[in-house]
This record gives structure tokens, sequence and C-alpha cells, in this order.
């Protein structure tokens, strides 16, 4: 065991002594491999730099070259550009005298012409005092001939001229309006009597009244019921006025709505063909007399679209057709109105060569507003129009509904068709029926209209106001005024009055001389 130790140490003591001998031989060798590394890369950096310096000063050499090359070809190109600049410069320099000895000719020449006007102008001027005094001597000397002075003069001639003027604008007026009435009446003649030939329309006045036959007198004490319940309960009902008198087996029924008088009629015969005659089943009968009516309505309505030809209206627009059966304006049926309207414009259209069918729809559609107009606030014009635009009319439907009255400016030729089928509707005789009031007030009106024109002696509306003769004072009006006085007239009466068809004014201007033999 000593001995191992001792062996160990031994081993110990060699290693330690071992390893500081192996470093420093180990150094030595390091440092000289280092030096002669070292002396070797200083001898290639010597070289490296050595071949930088020649290198450079090639480069250096190379640009200095280029330099003086580029410098030279810079000179060069100078010189050049400044041999060019200074030709131009003597070729502007040559232009300018040239311009400066134009505009010095120009010069002289405005010189001389200046004092050539001047001395016109002054001539002018002398010539103007010249010709003011010998026309103010003119003047003079017309005034003393004549013995009036320039503003009588003035005044006389200018009366002269505008008497002339007169007479050649009333003669040529007269003429144009011969040639115009002769050619457009010519036409309008043959599509009118050719439309109205080939549409036949029956004429019915309608009343607000309506009989219903009873079967025998005794009917009428059942019908009035006790104490009046049951005529109270039928008049309550339909808004009707039952007027039960000493008529013979008849009872008449009155009001200004013409659905109510129908409902009133249906309820009324059928409550006497049950027999039962009670406030309960007068409710029962009027219920279903309003159904009945309703679908009376729409029928109408379908059978006016079929009659005319027109289809794809709305629903509710053929419901309106079929309720202005109920509907009158001055005694004439407003549906039997639009359907005659509706056929003429067809008619019409068919002659002008127009859309037939589109001409129809319009005529049949121009009163819709007549089914509405007792129930909403507005003309029947202004609520036409809004159906039909609500209803999704066409634009060309919309303005013949609008301007079938002239309230609004016709925008095609099938809007000018239907008024003018409107008016013929209206005005064939027996079409409508007018109270005696308005028709004596709209006679008076048309002679007031007349009378309050100068020159106007008496007035006269004839022919049911379808025409105005108008007498004149021969002193005042001549006869190439009575062209202006009719057309004024005529103006006039289109402004102020509303009227079916047209009125014809004619002036008549008469002299009579008179004289006695004693």
């Amino acid at each position: 065991m000593p001995g191992i130790v001792i062996t160990i140490v031994a081993v110990v003591v060699a290693l330690v002594v071992a390893i500081p001998v192996t470093a420093v031989i180990t150094t030595s060798r390091y440092k000289k491999n280092v030096e002669s590394k070292l002396g070797n890369a200083d001898a290639k950096a010597r070289e490296i730099i050595d071949e930088a310096l020649k290198t450079a000063e090639a480069k250096k050499r190379e640009g200095l070259l280029e330099v003086k090359e580029e410098s030279i070809r810079a000179k060069n190109e100078l010189d050049k550009e400044i041999k060019e600049r200074r030709a131009e410069a003597q070729r502007f320099e040559r232009r300018v005298q040239q311009k400066e000895e134009n505009v010095d000719k120009k010069a002289d020449a405005i010189e001389k012409k200046e004092a050539a006007l001047v001395a016109r102008e002054e001539e002018l001027a002398k010539q103007k005092k010249e010709i003011a005094t010998l026309n103010e001597q003119r003047v003079q000397e017309l005034e003393r001939i004549s013995g009036l002075t320039s503003e009588q003069a003035k005044e006389y001639l200018l009366k002269i001229v505008e008497d002339e003027v007169k007479h050649e604008t009333a003669v040529m007026i007269k003429e144009m309006e011969s040639r115009a009435k002769e050619e457009a009446d010519k036409k309008a003649k043959e599509y009118v009597v050719t439309a109205i030939q080939k549409c036949a329309a029956d004429h019915v006045s309608e009343t607000t009244v309506s009989v219903v036959q009873l079967p025998s007198d005794e009917m009428k004490g059942r019908i009035i019921g006790r104490e009046g319940r049951n005529i109270r309960t039928l008049e309550t009902m339909t808004g009707v006025d039952l007027i039960i008198d000493d008529t013979p087996e008849a009872v008449i029924l009155s009001g200004f709505d013409p659905i109510r008088r129908e409902v009133a009629r249906i309820a009324l015969e059928k409550l006497i063909v049950d027999g039962r005659i009670h406030p309960a089943r007068i409710e029962e009968m009027v219920e279903k007399a309003q159904k009945e009516v309703e679908v009376m309505i729409k029928e109408e309505g379908e059978n006016a679209t079929l009659e005319v030809g027109v289809h794809g209206i709305h629903p509710e627009l053929v419901r309106l057709l079929g309720k202005m059966k109920f509907r009158t304006s001055y005694g004439q049926n407003a549906l039997k109105h639009s359907i005659e309207v509706a056929q003429l414009s067809g008619l019409l259209a068919a002659e002008m060569g127009l859309d037939i069918r589109l001409a129809k729809r319009a005529g049949l559609l121009h009163d819709i507003g007549k089914a509405v107009d007792q129930e909403r606030e507005g003309t029947h014009i202004q609520l036409g129009a809004e159906l039909c635009r609500k209803y999704k009319e066409s634009a060309v439907v919309i303005n013949a509904v609008e301007s079938h009255h002239g309230d609004v400016e016709a925008q095609s030729l099938i809007a000018c068709i239907v008024q003018a089928a409107d008016t013929i509707s209206a005005a064939r005789p027996g079409a409508r029926r007018e109270t005696l009031e308005t028709y004596t007030s709209r006679l008076k009106q048309l002679e007031d209209i007349t009378n309050n024109f100068k020159g106007v002696d008496k007035s006269f509306a004839i022919q049911a106001g379808r025409e105005v003769r108008v007498m004149v004072v021969p002193e005042q009006i001549s006869d190439t005024d009575m062209v202006l006085l009719a057309r004024n007239i005529s103006k006039q009466i289109e402004k102020e009055l509303e009227y079916p068809g047209q009125i014809k004014v004619n002036v008549i201007r008469e002299s009579r001389v008179t004289d006695y033999a004693k």
C-alpha cells in the first residue's frame, strides 16, 4: 500500500513538472509560426499596396485624359452654339430693322389719314349745320303752307299710318282666317260626320225621382206602417225620401243620390213582393239591395269596357266606371256619355291614323272623376287625373283627362280628339238639359260680354246660346274693324264663359239713311 502511494505521488510530481515544460515548448513554437506568418503578410500587403498605387496612377491618367477630351468636346459645341446664336441674333436684328421701317411708313400714312379725317369732319360739321338750317326753313315753310304745326302734322301722319296698318291687318287676318277655316272646316267636317255616322247612341235625360208601382192602394198603408215606423225606417236606411200621395198605385222615391235611390227602389220592390213589411225586414232587404247594387256597379263597368273594347284597366277604375251609371251631368247619364266619347274618339283616331285603343281608353276615362266628385273635394278633372296617376295610366291618358275642358294644354292629338268627342257628345240636341235659371243666366252673361265692347249698339244671344248677333254703330266701327271686333269678342267669351260646343259670333254693320217727303 505504501508502495502504491509512492508511485502515485511520483506520477503526480512527474505530471506537474511535465506540464509547464510542455507549455513552454509549445509557446515558443507558436511564436515562431506567428512571426513567420506576419512576415509573409507584411510582404503581401506591401505588394498589394504597390499594385494599388500603380492601378490608381493608371486610372488617374485615364480620367485626366477623358476630362481633357470632354472639355475639348464641350468647348467645340459651345463655340458652335455661340456661332449659331450670333447668326440668329443678326437675322433677328435685320427683321427688327425692317419692321421699324414698316412701322414708320404706316405711322406716316396714319398721320396723313388723320389729317384727312379731321378735314372731312370739319366739312361734315359744316354741312350738318347747313342741313339743319335748311330743314328748319323747310319745316317753317311747310307749316306756313299747310297751316299746321309739326306736332299736328306728325299726329295726322301717325293716324293715317295707323289706319292703313289696321286696315291691312284686318284684311290679312280675314284672308288667313278664311283660308284656314275653309281647309280646317272641310277636314273637320269629314272626320266628325264620318265618326258621328258610325256612332249611334241613345240620349235619355235622367231625373231625380224613381217611381215604384204598387199592386194596390192598400199597400201604401202597409209601407207607411203603424205611426209611420216602416217609412221612417226605410228613409233612414236608404237616405231617400218616400213620397206617398194621391198618385194611384205608385210610390215616388226622391233623392239626388242615384245609388241610394236605386237601393231604395230594389228594397221596396222586394218588400212588396215578399209582403212582410216591418223594420227588421226592411233592414234585411236594404242590405240585400246594397249588395245587388254593388254587383250591378261592377257588372256595368265591365260591360262598358267590353262594349268599347278597352282591356287592362285597373279593377278599381272599372268599378268607378260602373258607379258612373248612377251619375248625371245636365241630365245626361255619365256612363253613357263616357262610352259615346270613347266610341267617337276611336272613330276620329281611325280617321286620323292614330292609336285607336289608346284614344278609346282616354275617352272612356276622361270623366272618371265624376264618380267621386260628390264625395271628395276638387273638380272632376283634378280627381280624374289623380285616379289615373294612382292606378298607373299612361301620360297620354292623364293629359287627355286634364285637358278635355281646356284647363291644361293638350300635349297630344289624342287629347285634342277626346276634347272634340266630349264636345260633340255634350252638344247633341237632347243630350243635356238645363234649368231655366241656368239657361237665362248664361244667355245674359253672353250678352253682357258683347255689350261691353266699344262701338256695340245691341247684342242678342240666339239658338240656345250657340250664336250671338252683335249690332254695331256704323259711324264708330268700319268694315275692317268688324273683323278685329269679332275676334276680340270671341276671345273674351272663351276667357269668361264655360260652355259645351262652340258659340258663333256674328257682327252686323248696317247703314240706313232716312228722309221725309213733305
